[in-house]
Order: structure tokens, then C-alpha cells, then sequence
């Protein structure tokens, strides 16, 4: 069924339970372990081959999976100390997506083993929005005085920008999306996360720091907000199949045992104590030297480790899986419900499915509603231009992408211009550029285009017609002005701006001449005929033929 697979977290608690259930389900021929360090990802596969022996190759593969691949072994605080490692980051979150793309260590694991599944183990949630964006928040909040920001503190700035989780989440879908495309993923699982255990908002519990916690509910905001994602995936065309098992419990456990351990300050030793006097007005030192205290032993404590979730004594184990608390699920039991899913099996646990039935469908009510307003839009329209007060109801720019209003008001002149179809492909495009360049000012596209952003660009190829503001090219920030290039203007103009080129007009002649057939495709074949390429109207109306070149052009169509 499936050969290949990558596991991601493949060393932790959830992801070696995995691992084991694929080797003894599926006839896995090669299983890459990921993980964040080297010894983790090595030192899992020794184990693994040691007890299923030579018969699946298994292959480590560590680092990062956020970051750019040469960054990705190096931790994060030494990263946000280094100037130009911030730079660095920095652009692979916020700049070229392209280049970030092909640099990423996650896209890179995708490009060179090209699985057949991914089942992604990894506690992103977790690893998001423990950055801490409020204390990052806090530290650039101090350093804006009365004249602003301090510039002589952007490592805190720019530290801020870093700890964004929604910028994070969203690029990491994206490479998610483009690379198993790219390479031909079947299936992608995730193993996420409720936030708080399957608790509600009043859970008492958090990572160390005080409750309510505002860091363990950003957990679940990006929890949640990774789960919108992939549901948006999955209704991607030629994306895998996407499926995410949401555990609402604490997960463990892995083994109980006596060690050293530290605590949330990373301390490992037990101090002599000092006494001091304390009252009302009093100054508390919350941070002192360790050396000015006593070391009179080491934290040596009866443990139980659930992994990614962490160590507990005894009495914190005992009172987090206690009835009514976060009580907990074994990583075993994740693991078969995960390898069930990935066979086809229905278990009622997969979070995307559970949303695909959940939410609400178009309606054949709506259907019909759309045709009255569609009639009262026109009745309107017809009555304020006979009257001269309004213009033709087209676009206003601001629905989306750009090309919307660009091949709307193209539309809207093909359809001014020639009664029928069959008179549009009966042109040639210099014909048609020269007919419709002319017919700007009759409908006073010489003023309404341009006016919301969007310019024209004359059969010449030179003339631009504009209005004080322009859409594409898109400027980020404080720049106002750019420079063409060459290619910019065919970019430019293919992107946002109504192009009456020749060039672009044999485009129009050929989209029709499409349009036409699959219209009388639709006539002549019936229902089977009836799909994203048919035309459905027997007319030219503007918006059915934007979205006619959404569904066939674009791939912007919809698959549920």
C-alpha cells in the first residue's frame, strides 16, 4: 500500500509508538525518523533496527523544521543573540517566498526521501507559542518612550516580529502544501493538540508559569489555527490526503525512574536556605546569585517521563490524571488510531473529517436566490446609468486577488463591444484590442478603472491610463514608488491591470473559443459534461467568465 514513510517527532513518546505500529501494519520499505537533534533521530533508529531488525530501512534525519535548513541545528537562543541569524530568520519569515521555500529544513526532508506518507508527531503548538510573544511584547513596550522606539534595542524588536505564531503557522502550511504536491505525498497526518488537555478555560494547569495562563492559550490558538489550515489543504486539489488526530488528554507515560532533573529555571541542585525580613514597602529580590547560596545536594527525584510533556513527580502525575483533571491516553493508543486511519479505516477520530461534516454546505436555496439578485443587480444597474447616476456595477478592488478586477472589467468591454460569443472568436486580436480601446470612454472605463487602483494599458503597450493610486505592482511598508524592469509590465499587467494589447486579446480569443465548445459540450453530452470546464451560461456574462478562468486557468475551484 504505502513504501515510504517520514515521521516527524519520530523519536518522541507519540512518534516511536508510530513508527512501531507501521513496521507491524504496513510492508514499510524505508522510515525516515526526524526529530530536533542528531542523537535523538540516531540513537531511535539504532533502537528500532535492533528490534525489527534489517528488514526496513530506517533513516535519521534531525533539525529544525521552522528554520532554514543551515540554521536549522543551531538552538534558538544562540540564533536571537546573532545579528545577522536574526536577519536571517527574518527573511525566511517575512520575505521572498520562494527562497524561503527552497531553504527550508522541512522542505528539504520532503524534496529528498519524497514519502509516500508523512505523519507528522511534532508538538507544534507547543513549540509556537512557547517563543512567548507577550514577553516579547513586554520588552519592546518598555522600549517605546516619548519620541518612540528605542533603535538601540531592535534585537527586542526584532525578536518580537520572530515569536509571531500566525506567520510561523501559515508558512509552514504553505511548504507543506507546495512540497507534497511537488513530490507526490499521499497522505499527510497530523498528531496535534487541544492546548490544554482536553480542559476548558479554567484549567488550573500550565508550564510552570502562573494561571490563567496567556501563553498555554495561545497554545490552543495555534492548535486550532493549524487545524483551519489543513482543512483548507484538504480541500486543496492535488494536495494528499489530510487527516489530523487531535489527542484531548495528557499523553504518557514512557518510563517511571530516579534522575537528576532540573526546574523551570534549569536548576539542578537543591541550595542551604537563607532567612530575611520582609514587610509592607519592602524590596523582594526575586533573582540572586547562586553562588552567594550553600549547594547541599542534587535534584534527584522519582520521576515519570511522558516525553515531550515532561517529567512529574509523583505528586503532579498523580493530580494531572486524577478523574475530572486532564486524566490521560497512552501514546500507543494514539499511535493505532493513527495507523488505522492511514489504512482507510473509519474511527471517528479524524479532526478534518469531523469538520467536513460539521459545516455547512451551499444550498439549493441559495441557488435560486443567487438568480433574483443577480435580476435586481441588472434592473438596478440599467436604471441608475439610464439616468446618470451611477456607473456600470463591475468592480471596486477590493475582492481579490487583483486579477479579479483586471479580467472583470475586460469582460465587461468583450461583452460591450460584441453581442455574441461566436462574434468575439470571429476576430483578430488586433481588431478586437483597437475595438475595445475605443469603447473605454463610451463606458466611462476611462474614469472608473482606474479610479480604484486598477490602470490601463493601451493597445500600444506604451499608454498607461491611471488614476491617482495603483494596485499592482503591491507595496509593502512605506514605499511608494518602483522601477520596470524588463518583464515587469507583462507581469504587472497579466496580474492587475486592464491589458488591451494584442497579445493579451489573443488570450480572450482563444479563453472563448474554449468556452463555446465546452458550452456546447454541455448541450449535446448532458449532465456528464457538467463540470469545472463546462460554461454553464448560454450567454457572455462577466462574472460566470471570471469564474469559468478561476476553475480552469487558475486552479482556484473548489473540490468539496
Amino acid at each position: 500500500m504505502y513504501r515510504d514513510f517520514l515521521i516527524l517527532g519520530g523519536a518522541g513518546l507519540v512518534g516511536t509508538q508510530v513508527v512501531r505500529k507501521i513496521v507491524k501494519t504496513f510492508g514499510a520499505h524505508r522510515i525516515v525518523v526526524g526529530s530536533l537533534f542528531e542523537q535523538e533521530a540516531v540513537a531511535a533508529c539504532q533502537k528500532f533496527e535492533r528490534q525489527f531488525g534489517t528488514g526496513v530501512s530506517f533513516v535519521p534525519e534531525w533539525g529544525d523544521l521552522f528554520l532554514p535548513s543551515e540554521l536549522s541545528t543551531t538552538r534558538r537562543a544562540e540564533l536571537l543573540a546573532d545579528t545577522s541569524k536574526r536577519a536571517a530568520l527574518l527573511n525566511s519569515l517575512y520575505g521572498d517566498f520562494e527562497e524561503a521555500y527552497r531553504d527550508n529544513q522541512l522542505v528539504k526532508l520532503i524534496r529528498r526521501h519524497r514519502p509516500d506518507v508523512m505523519v507528522d508527531c511534532v508538538n507544534t503548538a507547543t513549540g509556537l507559542s512557547y517563543q512567548d510573544v507577550f514577553d516579547g511584547a513586554a520588552k519592546v513596550r518598555e522600549r517605546i518612550g516619548p519620541d518612540g522606539f528605542d533603535t538601540s534595542h531592535t534585537k527586542d524588536l526584532e525578536t518580537f516580529l520572530l515569536s509571531q505564531s500566525v506567520p510561523q503557522l501559515i508558512r509552514h502550511v504553505r511548504f507543506i502544501h507546495r512540497a507534497t504536491i511537488e513530490y507526490k505525498t499521499k497522505v499527510y497526518l497530523k498528531v496535534g493538540t487541544t492546548g490544554t488537555g482536553g480542559m476548558g478555560m479554567n484549567i488550573p494547569y500550565t508550564h510552570s508559569e502562573d494561571s490563567p495562563s496567556r501563553k498555554l492559550l495561545a497554545k490552543t490558538e495555534v492548535a486550532f489555527g493549524h487545524t483551519g489550515l489543513l482543512f483548507l489543504l484538504s480541500r486543496t486539489p492535488g494536495a494528499p490526503i489530510v487527516k489530523e488526530v487531535k489527542p484531548a488528554a495528557m499523553i504518557g507515560y514512557k518510563a517511571v525512574q530516579v534522575k537528576t532533573v532540573r526546574d523551570k529555571h534549569n536548576n539542578s541542585n537543591l541550595f542551604g536556605v537563607k532567612t530575611e525580613q520582609i514587610a509592607k514597602g519592602a524590596t523582594l529580590e526575586l533573582r540572586q546569585d547562586e553562588a552567594a547560596y550553600e549547594k547541599t545536594g542534587e535534584l534527584n527525584v522519582a520521576i515519570v517521563d511522558t516525553g515531550e510533556n515532561g517529567l512529574f513527580t509523583r505528586g503532579e502525575f498523580e493530580a494531572i490524571t486524577a478523574l475530572g483533571q486532564m486524566e490521560y491516553v497512552t501514546p500507543e493508543e494514539i499511535a493505532q488510531i493513527v495507523v488505522r486511519e492511514l489504512r482507510g479505516a473509519t474511527t471517528g477520530r479524524d479532526v478534518i473529517s469531523a469538520l467536513d461534516g460539521a459545516v455547512l454546505d451551499p444550498s439549493y436555496k441559495a441557488g435560486l436566490v443567487r438568480n433574483v439578485a443577480l435580476k435586481d443587480l441588472r434592473l438596478v444597474e440599467k436604471g441608475s446609468l439610464e439616468d446618470g447616476t451611477g456607473v456600470p456595477s463591475i468592480a471596486l478592488g477590493r475582492l481579490g486577488p487583483p486579477a479579479l478586477s483586471k479580467l472583470l472589467f475586460e469582460a465587461a468591454l468583450l461583452k460591450k463591444v460584441y453581442a455574441t460569443m461566436d462574434d468575439m472568436v470571429a476576430v483578430r486580436p488586433n481588431q478586437m484590442a483597437k475595438a475595445l480601446e475605443e469603447a473605454l470612454v463610451g463606458m466611462r472605463f476611462d474614469q472608473l478603472a482606474p479610479s480604484i487602483g486598477v490602470p490601463v494599458l493601451l493597445a500600444d503597450g506604451k499608454t498607461l491610463m491611471r488614476g491617482p493610486r495603483i494596485n499592482v505592482p503591491e507595496l509593502l511598508g512605506h514605499g511608494t514608488t518602483v522601477t520596470i524592469d524588463a518583464g515587469d509590465i507583462d507581469v504587472w499587467a497579466a496580474k492587475g491591470w486592464v491589458d488591451l494589447r494584442p497579445s493579451n486579446m489573443d488570450v480572450w480569443i482563444r479563453r472563448v473559443q474554449r468556452m463555446v465548445q465546452a458550452r456546447r459540450d454541455l448541450r449535446m453530452e448532458g449532465s456528464a459534461a457538467a463540470t469545472i470546464e463546462s460554461y454553464m451560461s448560454h450567454k457572455f456574462e462577466i462574472g460566470e467568465v471570471v469564474a469559468w478562468i478561476f476553475n480552469n486557468e487558475m486552479g482556484g475551484y473548489r473540490i468539496k
